[in-house]
């Protein structure tokens, strides 16, 4: 069984509850989540099952939307309504101001981290540190937010939907537009609608007791392999050298020059895949389309960076 399901993730769950939870369900061994969301958060969870585990870390670089829900007058130890209470203020921002201060973090900005967060350090999560009472100074991050509406404002709740990078942390968000406002502020709510390709709509609900029914709905929803990536440059291969990419071949210059899409850069990530759709590998170029045409046949074009088996489609 080899594919992505998008799980509506409920409040309450980690993100390896719920792989926990689908591993069971489907009786699988490989299973693993795309981009971690808190225990607090609900929504778009999608979870790879067998080969497409394999795809994790191109799904994550995507863009994602959430819904958050924004506590005014607060702020907490996690950044969230979770943690301890460190600050509170009854100053009460006008609405345009409160606009005003959400809008300026639109772009490219720089994050510190949450202390409690699953971010590595020293390949221990930051959490792990925060609960022993050690924080370990974490350099601030760039992210993009791409844009951020504001929806409601109902004091002390404002609640607005943002569209950010990977590695955005909406917790983190609301503490800076709080201190911004000079009142403090921390996320109250959070809902993932999208997470690159992945919506809302075509996410699962996990029953509380699993059943027999749910099994046969998730395998029903299971993406199969050859949905995945939609959004990434594809060639289309035939059996003969998906078979020769599958035993260990790097794609040279004179199989890219036949193949190739005239407007791939060097470092460009492409897919290959058969014509039925079938995914073969994900791969690197190493060299502009345009540049091909001037190489020797067996140079080396492309680094492959994960092959995948021939799969069995589940739908």
């Amino acid at each position: 069984m080899d594919g992505i399901v998008v799980i509506d993730k409920p409040a309450g769950y980690s993100s390896h509850d719920v792989v926990s939870e689908v591993k069971k369900i489907l009786g699988v061994r490989k299973a693993g989540h795309t981009g971690t969301l808190d225990p607090l958060a609900t929504g778009v969870l999608p979870v790879c099952v067998g080969e497409a585990t394999k795809l994790a870390q191109f799904l994550t670089a995507q863009r994602k939307t959430y819904l958050a829900t924004m506590l005014l007058g607060v702020e907490t130890d996690t950044q969230d309504t979770e943690g301890q209470v460190t600050e509170t203020s009854d100053r009460q921002a006008p609405e345009e101001d409160i606009r005003q201060a959400l809008g300026r973090l639109v772009g490219r900005i720089r994050q510190v981290p949450p202390a409690y967060s699953a971010l590595k350090y020293k390949g221990k999560p930051l959490y792990r540190y925060a609960r022993a009472g050690e924080f370990p100074e974490i350099a601030a991050r760039e992210v993009e937010i791409f844009a951020l509406d504001v929806k409601s404002i109902v004091y002390p709740y404002v609640t607005f939907e943002i569209s950010c990078s990977k590695g955005t942390y909406i917790r983190t968000v609301c503490l800076d537009a709080g201190r911004m406002l000079g009142c403090g502020a921390c996320l109250a709510g959070l809902r993932r609608l999208r997470s690159g390709s992945f919506t809302e709509e075509m996410a699962v609900a996990l029953e509380k007791k699993p059943s027999t029914a749910q099994k046969e709905d998730l395998v029903a929803r299971l993406l199969p392999m050859a949905r995945l990536l939609p959004d990434m440059p594809a060639i289309e291969i035939d059996e003969a050298l998906a078979g020769r990419i599958r035993a260990g071949v790097q794609p040279d210059a004179g199989t890219l020059r036949k193949n190739v899409l005239p407007f791939l850069a060097a470092g460009d990530v492409i897919k290959f895949i058969l014509p039925d759709g079938d995914l073969v590998a994900v791969a690197e170029m190493l060299m502009p389309a345009d540049a091909l045409a001037g190489q020797d046949d067996k140079a080396q074009a492309a680094r492959i960076l994960r092959v995948l088996k021939r799969t069995t489609q589940n739908n």
